[in-house]
């Protein structure tokens, strides 16, 4: 009868030659700081010569959505607070005064900063930056690209950890 301590099953695809010896189960595995300064690491230089536009597009295009939803959501959350606090009422009480006169009742700033207009024109702001960031990074890609082939892009070192 085979005893199962003593028995190993490698998992392993690689060749034997290959493969780093598993630790035995009962002696315990050694990570001193000798053997980390002995391990070399790996390091690689690479150049980026290329960047896809349209990969840019869409990720620029995702990435404005999700910021101009962001943006929505903060000027809503914000105008929120300051209503509640009664900010609006207390400039608008204020601007009132001062551009009133007798024949005049004055300028109603109240009228501009109702929620419905202050979002809408939010929602302007964000549509107009999605198309502008889209095509930004689109354009810089291609700017990329085309500098890239004069001067050949930008070098990488990439280096591997333990």
């Amino acid at each position: 009868m085979v005893d199962a301590a003593e028995t190993e099953v490698s998992l392993d695809a690689r060749p034997e030659h290959l493969r780093t010896p598993a630790p035995h189960r009962g002696s315990p595995t050694r990570s001193t700081a000798s053997n980390r300064r002995s391990t070399r690491v790996r390091k690689a230089r690479l150049r980026l010569l290329r960047v896809d536009p349209w990969s840019v597009m869409k990720t620029a295009f995702l990435l404005s959505v999700a910021l101009g939803i962001t943006l929505f959501v903060a000027v809503a959350v914000l105008w929120s607070v300051l209503d509640a606090a009664g900010v609006f009422t207390a400039v608008g009480d204020l601007v009132r005064d001062l551009t009133s006169s007798e024949t005049n009742v004055g300028f109603e700033l109240e009228n501009y900063t109702a929620l419905s207009r202050v979002l809408g024109f939010t929602t302007l702001i964000a549509v107009i930056d999605v198309i502008l960031v889209t095509a930004l990074a689109t354009l810089g890609a291609f700017l990329y690209n085309l500098s890239a082939s004069l001067l050949g892009g930008l070098e990488l070192t990439l280096a591997e950890d333990d």
